[in-house]
């Protein structure tokens, strides 16, 4: 197997609503975020999935996340836009675009600063 990974960030504020403490209050984050598509074999090319691929199908989901209110996207309407919502929201999209019998979503990771993030697998 075979593990094809990006990476990419961007900006945007939140809250976590009912929360006990600060993240209640709207707030920003540089969020970083690792993309990983697993191959169970390579193309004629001798690739897993063309790099500009991944990120041709990363980018429009991460621009609706850009310099926004996280609170107000439709995906965070009934849950709180944490990290783990997150990094969920980023793998469920990129599942209808990059999911074939040779390679799918293995995992994404978010960071909402250098030393703290979460990783969601399915």
């Amino acid at each position: 197997m075979f593990d094809i990974f990006t990476t990419t960030h961007f900006s945007s504020a939140h809250h976590l609503r009912d929360y006990p403490g600060n993240c209640e209050k709207p707030h920003g984050h540089n969020w970083k975020v690792e993309v990983t598509i697993r191959a169970d074999s390579l193309d004629q090319l001798g690739m897993g999935l063309d790099f500009r691929d991944l990120k041709a199908a990363l980018k429009p989901i991460i621009d609706q996340l850009d310099h926004r209110d996280l609170n107000q996207h439709p995906a965070f309407a009934d849950c709180n836009p944490s990290s783990e919502n997150i990094a969920k929201y980023i793998f469920d999209e990129l599942k209808k675009s990059l999911t074939t019998e040779r390679y799918r979503p293995y995992q994404v990771t978010v960071l909402e600063t250098d030393a703290c993030g979460v990783t969601y697998r399915e």
